[in-house]
């Protein structure tokens, strides 16, 4: 979609490819795009540069795709210009490779590195839908649960991929006060077109309940990161807004996407549901007009020489499309000039070691790491160019005489960052050359950002399976002993991916910045069984008020009639009225059955003005 005359609106669209099959991830590379299909990944080229694809490659199958909405998706370089690719729950992947199959199972990510044709699990963890990675300036990742409101480093969970043993996660990054679930859409600021202070935040998009992006500023914190909402950069009262996808363009602006859907739950509608819209959709700039626009580069008319000078630019997103077209000139030009700019940089200047980091990427993008650069990486200043470093340390190898002196080297510097870096890389190296980097490790102090990771790291090492943790059930004080193996049924329940925690949360206490009430001391719970029973049948669409709170009700509550029998029914809503605090009567089995006999040719949800 082209803007041919410069008004701010797009007059030329063109269809480069089509009869893809459900292309939820893609991303542009030298050599074409590459393309997510069902259980394949594609390579579109133009080779003709009529904008017409007129080539495809299958570079990889065996990517699980039985249940569409969780295949392979949201497309994300990472500085080296590898892909990281989203996969989410309930799949099971085998992927035949150069390097041996690679295998994944219930969600995770996979980074796929094109100059060396290299596949791997690159975190397995419990993560139902993730539809939003991004990079930091410093190549740090993050990325978004989406079914639930979390938003994580990744770093931490980059251990080495054990079949179905899922690595530990860091902690939720998203202000407690503005979670907002599900999450669609992740990218850092970094423009110099938006205003000075705003740089570095990070907004998220959301497109059930809350509906608009999240702006939240994101700091160093220790090891980790500390995060503060600043505000809602926008959001709409048209309840069809569904801004899925973001990023910032040449000139400064922000663009995202909107889906602009009136249904999109796969739970509470059906699938083929005439209601769906499967021709219309949206995409919006936003620009802030009291500041010039970036002035866009066009790269094509560019030197190498000038290519690199543009990697000096305040833009991430310039900075990466440059490093993604060197990575599709001569290498051995490139790195030459590489050379050259780099012995020219000025030491003195604020931006010298970020200057330097981004040359060490464009080799390591080249398949060709320039030593002296790492040497000086992993020896700067700044801690954030040190465990940059690592990750590249950790990648090449097949490059590197030294790693493991480097990693050790690394497991012992001062800032717990790279220390974790160092840690993440050595769960992927054999027992005799990983161990040692763990113990060094191990001297320092191992903060509540590490310490999960580096048990994890220590079990893949030695080739031992992490215990699984065991948590103490516990009831409360007020429930009769021959309720609570009901209770404890109920809490299973409860707590299924797709069932009541997921809205409400494990804590009851909801996401009210998103939509979902309370289910602590509510009055829906706790004050009339039958009513709390008919709306857990047959499912409630509409305004609610929950503890002297509105609550639009835009999103409908699943019902559950189908989902769960009258003894389930029964125990999720026990659990429910005697959890969080809640103390109420027992739900026998006997009141759901009589109850849903009563209700049985209803159609539809229930509204609250019927249930009252």
């Amino acid at each position: 979609i082209e803007d041919t005359n410069n008004d701010g609106k797009g007059d030329v669209c063109i269809t480069w490819a089509d009869n893809l099959h459900i292309p939820v991830g893609f991303e542009l590379a030298p050599e074409g795009v590459y393309v997510s299909q069902g259980t394949n990944l594609v390579l579109l080229s133009d080779t003709n540069n009529d904008d017409k694809a007129d080539t495809k490659e299958i570079i990889f199958s065996g990517f699980d795709d039985h249940d569409t909405h969780h295949v392979i998706s949201a497309f994300c370089a990472d500085p080296s210009g590898a892909l990281y690719m989203g996969e989410g729950v309930f799949l099971h992947t085998s992927v035949e490779t150069a390097y041996g199959p690679v295998r994944g199972t219930n969600g995770g990510f996979y980074r796929f590195n094109p100059a060396r044709h290299h596949l791997e699990r690159v975190a397995q963890i419990p993560i139902p839908n993730p539809w939003g990675t991004a990079f930091d300036a410093y190549g740090q990742d993050f990325f978004l649960e989406t079914s639930g409101p979390a938003l994580r480093w990744m770093m931490p969970s980059q251990l080495k991929n054990v079949y179905a043993s899922s690595a530990p996660k860091s902690r939720d990054l998203a202000p407690e006060s503005d979670r907002v679930r599900p999450t669609s859409g992740l990218e850092f600021v970094s423009s110099s077109h938006f205003p000075d202070e705003v740089q570095g935040d990070i907004l998220l998009g959301n497109a059930i309940g809350y509906l608009g992006i999240k702006q939240h500023r994101i700091e160093d914190e220790g090891t980790g990161y500390k995060t503060a909402h600043r505000q809602d950069l926008l959001w709409s009262d048209d309840t069809n807004f569904r801004p899925v996808d973001l990023e910032f363009a040449p000139d400064g602006s922000l663009y995202f996407v909107d889906w602009h859907n009136i249904l999109i739950g796969h739970m509470q509608h059906n699938a083929r549901d005439p209601y769906r819209d499967h021709a219309h959709g949206r995409i919006y700039r936003v620009t802030y007009p009291s500041r010039p626009l970036v002035e866009a580069i066009d790269f094509t008319k560019l030197s190498i020489e000038e290519t690199l000078e543009t990697l000096k630019l305040p833009e991430y997103r310039t900075r990466y499309r440059a490093k993604r077209v060197l990575r599709g000139k001569d290498r051995n030009k490139v790195l030459k000039a590489l050379q050259t700019w780099v012995a020219n940089l000025d030491t003195t200047h604020t931006n010298y070691e970020h200057q330097l980091l981004e040359a060490l990427w464009v080799s390591w993008g080249l398949n060709a790491l320039d030593v002296n650069m790492l040497d000086l990486a992993l020896n700067a200043n700044d801690f954030r160019v040190r465990a940059a470093a690592v990750r590249a340390v950790r990648y090449n190898g097949h490059q590197l005489t030294n790693q493991a002196t480097l990693l050790e080297q690394a497991a012992n510097d001062t800032h717990g960052r790279v220390r974790l870096e160092a840690i993440v890389a050595a769960s992927w190296l054999p027992t005799a050359v990983g161990q040692p980097i763990l113990d060094i490790a191990a001297q320092h102090e191992l903060d509540d950002w590490m310490l999960d990771t580096f048990l994890a790291a220590q079990h893949r090492i030695t080739g031992t399976v992490a215990p699984e943790t065991q948590v103490e059930e516990t009831f409360p004080e007020h429930l009769a002993e021959d309720l609570k193996e009901v209770y404890s049924y109920g809490r299973s329940i409860y707590e299924k991916e797709g069932f009541c925690s997921t809205c409400h949360q494990a804590d009851g206490k909801g996401l009210p910045a998103s939509g979902f009430p309370p289910l602590a001391s509510s009055e829906w719970v706790l004050e009339n069984d039958e009513r709390l029973i008919k709306l857990s049948l047959k499912g409630l669409h509409g305004p609610i008020s929950v503890l002297g709170k509105d609550y639009p009700g835009q999103v409908p509550m699943t019902p559950f009639e189908g989902m769960l029998n009258d003894e389930e029914m029964a125990a999720v809503l026990t659990y429910i009225k005697n959890a969080f605090g809640n103390e109420g009567t027992p739900i026998l089995k006997e009141e759901v059955q009589k109850i849903r006999a009563q209700i049985k040719d209803k159609k539809g949800f229930y509204t609250p003005q019927e249930l009252n």
